[in-house]
């Protein structure tokens, strides 16, 4: 599984909201009775795992507000790595990544996508027909399992940097409308703080007026 989140904080429940993600697909992983290899991005589900003593297979920190292929591809190359290992040597059979997918400026939902492995849907000529389909025919040189190979390193790289790039974005969003909303309640805060401010001074004067007046009353009735 590979959990990505924020180096930073001030972004609202944009990380807390991924991993609260990763922790429901953790325990529908437990329930079928396989275990959860980590792969983490970013400081703050590092944090996170670290507190809690959790074994973590590899992270990466650093660069979840600016990623670049590079980090994808290296990324990429770990995931590939655990996936093409045996399972009794410890490797993996099932790769998911959970990040936050960018809908809106307003919108942005923690997302599980299971990446490995592939989904293979095969259609006959009858079934492509049937369904006013055309059948497609490939020809591959120098054959199906090279251009596999050769491919598949791309495929998970290109998911890999394009959840990177949708978690990026939304985490400028939720830090732009966490800015925005403590901006609005400090101006509430300091308006409330500014009207108080002005009783509090007001009733210190009349109580000032009236401490005056009633002492000048006292000195024109002795007189």
């Amino acid at each position: 599984m590979l959990l990505i989140t924020a180096d930073r904080g001030l972004a609202g429940a944009y990380s807390s909201a991924a991993i609260k993600e990763a922790e429901q697909l953790s325990a529908l992983i437990h329930d079928r009775g396989m275990t959860v290899v980590p792969f983490i991005v970013g400081r703050k589900g590092l944090g996170y795992y670290r507190f809690r003593g959790r074994d973590i297979a590899e992270s990466w920190t650093g660069f979840t507000d600016q990623p670049t292929y590079a980090h994808a591809k290296e990324i990429a190359a770990a995931l590939l790595e655990s996936f093409l290992t045996r399972t009794e040597d410890g490797g993996t059979d099932e790769i998911h990544i959970v990040y936050t997918h960018f809908e809106s400026m307003v919108a942005q939902a923690p997302t599980v996508r299971r990446i490995l492995p592939l989904e293979v849907v095969e259609t006959t000529k009858a079934e492509a027909t049937a369904a006013g389909q055309v059948f497609p025919l490939y020809e591959f040189e120098p054959s199906g399992a090279a251009v596999l190979d050769a491919l598949l390193p791309k495929y998970v790289e290109n998911l890999v940097f394009t959840s990177l790039l949708l978690s990026a974005a939304s985490e400028h969003a939720a830090r732009r409308r966490a800015m925005k909303s403590a901006t609005d309640n400090a101006e509430e805060l300091i308006k409330t703080l500014s009207r108080q401010a002005n009783q509090a001074r007001q009733a210190e004067i009349t109580q000032e007026i009236s401490e005056i007046v009633g002492g000048a009353d006292a000195l024109s009735a002795s007189a």
